[in-house]
């Protein structure tokens, strides 16, 4: 998942909270003192605006999206009079760090522990400032706070000790997640390679492989029916198989990324063998997109690159520069320690990569279930994605201490400056054709960054922005009714700025175009197998395979 998440996992290690350094603190406060007069006209406007305010004047409204203020009852006089104060304040604050002129890693640290802190402190996280939880509290008697505190115990005894954000007891993998009929025909002490069940009589001539995260189950690319991509582009006519890791423990510490990336290789190699086709589409997700280019590049350096016909990489991003908000909150002091405390255990706890990944979106994921289990004193809903978000998984201690010095030096980015499988990587001289897809909201990869990583590879390039944030760019099935939409160029010479302003926003989801790509590039048609595996990798067990069921 690039920087963003890489440097994250030092957090999810150390247990640093996100907050401002003293040192960053007082560069923010050596910026403000060297523009008093920007702090006193910034004041002054506070001010002048909480005076409209009061007098019920004032125009301020929050963003167009902003959920928590959908309630017709913050149109009450009163109420919407707290809410224009409150918006003040945080405008306030915003512009303050404009005018304090930082670096660009303090402002970003210190952003992010201002929104952390504006966000708590929302009129709709307090009873007697949410016109909702005071009609529930009339209209129940106050009998949702005895549920609140029944569901604040509940989720206060297990960690990673935050609000509960998915039903759990409506969804279990294999029988309503994860369900695309298929087998597992390969199974490792890394992962297992499954293969899907054709669903048309004849299938394209070349094969495509799903890598998954590293951090995550694999059910993300199959989540439901309906919504899973493996189903969709089986149902295309594509031969597909997809890769499940092992939810490594202590005992497999030592895996590392040249572990994973040769595993990767190893399955590539299955995939060939079992469809008599030379040709792999590689397609990886996330942390396993920087697994995929390594390997697709060591394969162009040791004359075999012709055995990739085509990388695809979703919501990943390898030149690591900038990436996001996360990447400014770490040093290379906190990544050390990160790597000695995940490296002591064996691995790095799925759960302590839960909670980072929850106060990077703190309204999405902890104010708004605050609100609605504790207040409101209801269940969380059943959503799938949120069932797969905290289905979580170890990272090894290897594989951990490799994506952080990859993120801190830049390293896949830069032409032999990293090696994997003894080969120094030099993602120039991969030739195949690159199809890249990012997220215009996505919080964990700036879209941004996942361009610049589509300019690193030799090869013609396809780059799509999907209108949409992290998980919903790659869970965006073509429906009738789906509101997606995204922008597409071959082009990516151009910075990503200027592309955002050329694209055309075209309606409906990507995943059509993919098939599309794909289809060119995939050979001939051929009658689909009557079986699954070969005599030498025979079928094992049936799909979702056991390794995803590992806890």
């Amino acid at each position: 998942m690039g920087a963003a998440l890489e440097v994250m996992l030092t957090d999810a290690a150390t247990g640093t909270p996100h907050l401002v350094p003293p040192r960053e603190l007082a560069k923010v406060a050596a910026g403000l003192a060297r523009h008093p007069d920007r702090v006193a006209r910034r004041l002054g406007t506070m001010g002048a605006e909480l005076a409209r305010v009061v007098s019920g004047g004032s125009m301020i409204a929050p963003a167009r999206g902003d959920r928590r203020f959908t309630d017709s009852a913050w149109g009450n006089w009163i109420f919407r009079r707290v809410l224009q104060s409150y918006l003040t304040l945080a405008g306030t604050v915003d512009g303050l760090l404009s005018d304090a002129e930082l670096d660009w890693r303090t402002e970003r640290q210190a952003r992010l522990a201002a929104a952390n802190m504006l966000d708590a402190l929302a009129p709709t996280n307090f009873p007697w400032t949410n016109p909702a939880v005071l009609k529930e509290t009339v209209e129940r008697g106050g009998a949702n706070f005895v549920d609140g505190l029944r569901n604040f115990a509940r989720d206060m005894s297990r960690p990673p000790r935050l609000p509960a954000t998915v039903d759990t007891s409506k969804f279990e993998v294999g029988e309503n997640l994860g369900v695309t009929p298929g087998s597992v025909v390969l199974r490792t002490e890394v992962m297992e390679l499954i293969q899907y069940e054709p669903q048309t009589d004849s299938v394209r001539e070349v094969p495509l492989l799903f890598v998954p995260p590293t951090i995550n189950k694999f059910y993300v690319l199959d989540i439901a029916p309906g919504r899973s991509m493996i189903e969709y582009y089986v149902r295309q006519g594509q031969q597909v198989f997809a890769i499940s890791w092992r939810n490594p423990d202590g005992n497999q510490g030592h895996f590392d990324f040249d572990t994973y990336s040769r595993a990767l290789l190893e399955a590539r190699d299955a995939v060939a063998a079992i469809t008599g086709s030379s040709a792999v589409h590689v397609c990886a997700a996330c942390s396993g997109g920087m697994l995929a280019a390594a390997a697709v590049a060591h394969l162009a350096a040791t004359k075999r690159g012709t055995d990739v016909a085509s990388l695809s990489l979703f919501v990943c991003a390898i030149d690591n520069q900038k990436a996001g908000t996360v990447s400014a909150l770490t040093s290379r002091e906190v990544a050390a320690a990160a790597i000695a405390e995940s490296a002591r255990r064996g691995y790095l706890d799925g759960r302590a990569l839960e909670g980072v990944f929850t106060w990077l979106r703190p309204n999405d994921l902890v104010w708004s279930y605050v609100v609605n289990n504790y207040l409101l004193g209801k269940a969380p809903p059943a959503f799938d994605i949120l069932y797969w978000n905290q289905d979580t998984v170890r990272l090894a201690a290897g594989l951990h201490r490799d994506f952080i010095h990859i993120a801190l030096d830049n390293s896949l980015a830069k032409p032999g400056a990293f090696t994997a499988l003894g080969t120094k990587i030099n993602l120039a001289a991969v030739r195949c054709d690159v199809y890249a897809v990012a997220g215009l909201t996505d919080h964990i990869i700036p879209w941004e960054n996942a361009y610049r990583s589509a300019q690193l590879f030799g090869g013609a390039k396809r780059f799509v922005l999907s209108t949409s944030g992290h998980i919903q760019a790659l869970v965006n099935p073509p429906s009738p009714e789906s509101r997606s939409s995204f922008r597409v160029t071959d082009d990516v010479s151009v910075d990503a700025e200027e592309f955002l302003e050329r694209a055309a926003v075209a309606p409906g989801s990507w995943w059509t175009d993919y098939d599309a790509w794909l289809d060119a590039r995939s050979g001939n048609q051929r009658p689909a197998p009557e079986s699954l595996g070969n005599t030498d990798l025979p079928a094992l067990a049936r799909a979702p395979g056991s390794y995803v069921h590992a806890s």
